[in-house]
């Protein structure tokens, strides 16, 4: 193999009278390309400059187009025309052993040109070659032989395991520092580690002070149902939390006896323990990211550039007793594209077709045009909710008229008049064995004393923080209880301010609503819910579910029923304008063979 190294750059130093031999030629030559090599590197890093798509001709002959591309270590490698090769004539033909090929470029050069040697050396050959062509070859190989991208070892991401067993992992992958007030996504992944057979069930909850998760306020439910994955896949599902609007140093824990984890569906143990540390800085996520990509050193920069080839595409073969058989061409998601200045334009009018003028009057809905970095869809003019569970302890020996607090809790609607009510959680068990229902009671529990759950009588008042953007809860003891802890679900509410509340009284008369707000589904059937618009014109619309587990819904409003059976409620809001909103119910049920769907 070659010598790679480029640094330290070296030139020649021209005098008066110096005798010039080919090595100082030669080292001439090398300065002028390491620099440029290096350049190639530090500002494009390696892919696909244009071209090079790969076609297949028949099952046994591919096409590569004209192209030109740069490998890891910045060399220039040029396709004039197209390229069109038996697969048994491709350089590592003879040595693949699986299904799946890897077709990949790389530079070559070749010696052309031979001329007379004057001044023959020695034991040397009388002609020498005149001049070195730069060109390329084409080779396969195992489509698992090629070597996995290089991921700087960087600070910028946390990556902690949530769950392990002998047959699947689950980790959380998410920024160590987030913006004040945006939007970052958490990434949880289910991997498959062993080859046999096994259906994964997953749900636990996540404590996070200084964050809301939706309608679960403080609290997010993780979960995978019934996975069932190959050795080495993973499954990804991805989370939006909002941060708070204050600088802190914040927590992210997995929440004690929350966890419930089956294997083909015998519950397993799991003792771990998760602690996510989360720094929240008053920045923009652009300039966060700027920032720490611009700290990798030279020698990471170096390492996640050092293939000496170009990956054009797999290709899918089939074995037959006297060849492979090309099956498809499989290019997405394998092709390292390098976004090129001169063609800056071309991509912005075609990027067009994919977001919305400003001013759109057309009546057709569609999404805005996602914002930089992990900003959602903006909310910030409607009232804030935020929503969460706090448990307070009242000791091995709870006594009457006695308070008993809280610890302090970041509510993440920030600093500013917020407040917050309590109410009593309590499952209510005088039913049939698995049809426990949780409730909620506001206001005097004592009403509810008697009642089903039999609620303890006491009385709860709440301090607010308004320049922490935290509060504390307190309860007292009217009457005896033999609980020795009392679960309360907490809401605060943080109105807009006066200059937005206009912007609320403009929206007056105007409202949307589901044209079909009840429907009943079978399980894992689908329903598009259509709106209809009074006194405005339609706008682009955004949906969300309201608990967790309760199916799935598209951004386009293509709602996916759960595996369960229920009713589940849907939320539908203007984006522009989230104070006109609209709700829509499915009812899930178990339908049996001879049933049909009616709407209701």
């Amino acid at each position: 193999m070659k010598d790679r190294r480029i640094l330290p750059f070296e030139r020649n130093r021209y005098y008066i009278g110096k005798m010039l031999t080919s090595a100082d030629f030669q080292a001439e030559q090398k300065y002028m390309n390491d620099k440029r090599r290096f350049l190639n590197r530090m500002i494009y890093g390696s892919g696909i400059v244009c071209g090079l798509s790969v076609f297949s001709l028949d099952d046994l002959s591919v096409l590569v187009e004209s192209g030109a591309a740069i490998d890891g270590l910045g060399r220039e490698i040029v396709v004039e025309n197209a390229v069109v090769q038996k697969l048994s004539a491709v350089k590592g033909f003879e040595e693949l052993t699986t299904d799946m090929a890897g077709l990949c470029l790389r530079y070559r050069e070749e010696e052309v040109q031979p001329v007379y040697a004057v001044y023959k050396q020695e034991g040397k050959e009388e002609y020498e070659y005149n001049h070195i062509r730069e060109g390329y070859e084409l080779y396969l190989t195992d489509a698992e032989k090629l070597e996995k991208t290089y991921e700087p070892d960087t600070e910028f991401l946390i990556r902690e395991t949530l769950f392990e067993s002998r047959d699947y992992r689950i980790r959380i992958i998410m920024p160590a520092v987030v913006c004040t007030g945006r939007k970052v996504r958490m990434s949880v992944q289910a991997e498959k580690l062993s080859e046999e057979q096994a259906e994964f069930s997953y749900r636990a909850s996540l404590q996070m002070p200084a964050f809301t998760a939706g309608e679960e306020g403080n609290r997010l439910t993780v979960s995978f149902e019934k996975l069932t994955l190959e050795y080495g896949e993973v499954f990804v599902k991805d989370y939006w939390l909002r941060a708070q609007e204050t600088e802190a140093s914040a927590d992210i824990v997995l929440e004690n006896g929350s966890v419930e984890a089956e294997i083909n569906e015998q519950e397993i143990d799991s003792d771990t323990e998760l602690n996510l540390k989360i720094r929240i800085e008053d920045c923009k996520p652009g300039d966060l990211v700027e920032r720490e990509t611009g700290r990798w050193n030279l020698e990471m920069r170096s390492m996640a550039e050092t293939e000496d080839y170009i990956h054009l595409a797999d290709l899918k073969l089939t074995r037959t007793e006297s060849a492979y058989l090309i099956e498809e061409v499989v290019e997405t998601n394998r092709k390292p594209y390098i976004p090129i200045p001169g063609q800056e334009n071309i991509r912005r009018d075609y990027l067009e077709y994919f977001e919305e003028p400003a001013g759109n009057e057309t009546g057709v809905q569609a999404a805005p045009p996602a914002e930089e970095g992990f900003r959602g869809p903006e909310r910030h003019r409607m009232p804030q909710i935020a929503a969460g569970t706090v448990e307070i302890f009242l000791g091995d020996m709870p006594r009457r008229k006695e308070v008993y607090f809280s610890g302090e809790i970041m509510h993440g609607l920030g600093k500013g008049e917020v407040y917050v009510t309590l109410g009593y959680d309590y499952v209510e068990e005088d039913r049939p064995p698995g049809a426990a229902v949780r409730n909620t009671v506001y206001g005097s529990y004592g009403l509810f004393a008697d009642g089903p759950g039999k609620l303890p009588d006491v009385e709860t008042a709440v301090k607010v923080f308004h320049d922490k953007g935290s509060f504390v809860a307190a309860v007292k003891l009217l009457g005896e209880t033999s609980s020795l802890m009392l679960r309360f679900r907490w809401t605060a509410l943080k109105c807009p301010a006066a200059d937005e509340m206009k912007i609320i009284e403009d929206t007056a008369g105007k409202s949307i609503a589901a044209m079909t707000p009840t429907v009943v589904l079978g399980t894992k059937e689908s329903h598009f819910f259509a709106v209809r618009f009074t006194n405005m014109k339609s706008c682009s619309l955004a949906y969300e579910l309201t608990e967790a587990g309760s199916g799935e819904i598209s951004p386009d409003g293509i709602y996916t029923a759960p595996a369960r059976a229920g009713v589940y409620e849907i939320h539908i809001y203007c984006t522009d304008m989230p104070f006109i909103d609209a709700y829509a119910y499915a009812i899930v049920r178990k339908k049996g063979p001879e049933e049909n769907d009616h709407d209701l």
